[in-house]
Formats: C-alpha cells, structure tokens, sequence
C-alpha cells in the first residue's frame, strides 16, 4: 500500500498548458467595460489626478480614443457626462445638445459596432451633487425626491437613445427608475433598447476618486439614504429582484471587490447577465500601491478580474479595460505565470 495519497491535486499544477486546460474560470476582452468621462471643449485630455492613467476628454479626442479602444476588442464603453453648466433641475443631464448626447452620436459614427452604454444619473448636472431633484421633507430641509425624479430620469435616458445610445444604465438608485425607463423608452418606440440597471449601489467610501473625475461631490449630506448599506445582504436580492421585475436586462453590483458576496448571490439567484463595477477607489489603490513598488500592478489588476470573473459577474466595467484588453492580446495570464 502506498503511503502517498493517491490524490494529488498538484499534478495538474506543475506547468502553464495543464492549469490552461483545466481553468474553470476565463477572463476574455469580451467582458471588458470602459468607462469613460467627456465634456465640453476641444482637443481636451484632462488628466485626473486621483486616478493616473485616466482623463476628461471632449469628444473629439473621445472619438480617438474609442478607435484605439474598439481595435483591441473591447466590446463597449460607458459616457459620464460634465455638463458645460449645472442647475438645480439637472437640465443637462436630458439636453438634446447635451455633452454625453454629442459624444454618442460622434462615437456611433465613427465606431458603429461598438456598444454605447450612458450613465443616466443627475449627479453630475445637478448644482447640488445629489442623484435626483430636491424637495423639502417633513422636517424641513432638503431632501432628494424620489418620486419626482423618475420622470427626469427617463427623459434623460430618452435623451441618450435618440443620439444613438445602444444600452443605458442608470445609477441614481431611486426606487422604480426602471419602470420608467422602460415605459417611456417602449412608448417612443425603442423597445430593443436593453436596460443595465445599477441594482445593488452601496454607499461606499470608494467612489472618492469618481467624484473628483465627474466633478459630482454632493454639496451638502451624502447619498446613504438612496444608496445601499454595505452590511446588507437580503436587502441587495430584493433591490435586484425589484429592478428585473421593471425590466432590466442586465443588472449590476457596485463596487465590485468588496461585494463579491453579493456578485455570486445575484448569480447564483437570477437567470441574467451580471455585471460588476471595478470602480475608482480599486483602482486608484493598486495604482498608488503599483508606483510605490509594492505589487506587480499586470498581475495584481488580472488577478482582481478574475476574481471578479468567478464570483459569477459576465461584465466588468473597469478603469483598466483597455490595459486588459492589451495584456490579453498580449498573451498575458491571470495566474500570475
């Protein structure tokens, strides 16, 4: 008898082709998102400073760089949009001439196969920095309301389809968005349009970062009572299953790494794509860890999508998408081999 064991999982360990072969979980350009931020102006390449490696861009040097995107097979990219003026009612945000709605139509033209997603959100049209419009609560202070919201949401997404938007996703977490979306959308007669919804956005201390690129700091409170608490759970499914009874086609968990819980709960519980928002507080930490020498960032950034990858999301929208995207044409590995 031997006195090994007969299972030895490390066999199929011991070079690159066998862990090829038997990899459970891929990582292709195919589920790469890149989000992107343009406003007004030209010849614009605005570095962010909390976030190296991205920009402000004016649409035409957006329409550059998804060329350079499209070319490595990304299949899709998300606009935020800053606005060349802010109000109190977000007026911007549902502009036919508004800056995300210029920068559809100019990448539509010049790159029609990729996929056009908008962030339909008031956050950064509003003066306030809020999510949706303001109305004074019982106890008199200002406060966002929900209700009034949903129809300047809709008109926004509106808006972003009729400049050739191919999908729209909206962020604001405000209860029933979806369902109007998908009305007003239906009645003017773009029933194919597909709906991403942000379904479970928690109130993180990760979007720092985001904020300073959109220039959307709320100016006064914080957006806990729309946004999620990270401590829950069950309350995420119901959100989820709230936003696919309106209509989504695809729903999404933001922030991505700390929610990987809630990533394989949304997958293992509802019969739809699910995406995952790498958002600007992940990436700025691996950068600024990166350029002090403390990780690898290639290995450190793959690693994190595939991580991501496993837990059950098909799409990640990631800062890093168009590195990826390089990496793996490249020939590049997430096992750190």
């Amino acid at each position: 008898m031997s006195m090994f064991p007969e299972t030895r999982l490390r066999r199929l360990r011991r070079n690159a082709t066998f862990r090829r072969m038997v990899r459970e979980t891929h990582l292709t350009v195919d589920n790469l998102i890149y989000p992107m931020f343009v406003r007004p102006g030209s010849g614009v390449k605005n570095p962010i400073a909390s976030m190296p490696g991205q920009f402000q861009w004016s649409v035409d040097t957006l329409v550059e760089e998804t060329k350079a995107i499209a070319d490595l097979g990304v299949p899709a990219v998300m606009f935020f949009g800053i606005p060349k003026m802010k109000d109190a009612h977000g007026s911007q945000a549902y502009a036919m001439d508004a800056i995300v709605c210029r920068a559809v139509e100019a990448v539509k033209q010049a790159c029609p196969e990729l996929c056009v997603i908008t962030d339909v959100c008031l956050c950064e049209y509003t003066d306030h920095g809020h999510c949706g419009l303001l109305s004074e609560n019982l106890d008199g202070q200002q406060d966002v309301d929900n209700d009034a919201t949903l129809e300047v949401l809709a008109q926004e997404a509106l808006a972003h389809v009729r400049a050739g938007a191919d999908m729209v996703a909206p962020s604001d977490m405000m209860d029933g968005r979806v369902a109007e979306i998908r009305d007003l959308l239906d009645n003017e007669g773009y029933h194919e349009v597909p709906i991403m919804a942000y379904s479970a956005k928690f109130s993180s201390a990760f979007y720092g970062p985001f904020r300073d690129a959109a220039e959307s700091p709320p100016q006064f409170g914080d957006r806990r009572s729309y946004q999620m608490d990270p401590a829950n759970s069950n309350e995420a499914m119901r959100e989820i299953e709230l936003d696919v009874e309106e209509g989504a086609d695809i729903v999404m968990v933001k922030p991505a790494m700390p929610y990987l819980d809630i990533i394989q709960r949304a997958y293992d519980q509802f019969e739809l794509p699910i995406a995952a928002y790498n958002v600007s507080g992940e990436y700025a930490m691996i950068k600024a860890a990166a350029e002090r020498g403390w990780i690898e960032e290639k290995n450190a950034v793959l690693e994190s999508m595939l991580g991501i990858r496993r837990a059950g999301a098909q799409l990640i929208l990631t800062y890093w998408a168009k590195d990826v995207a390089q990496w793996l044409h490249e020939g590049a590995s997430p096992d750190n081999s």
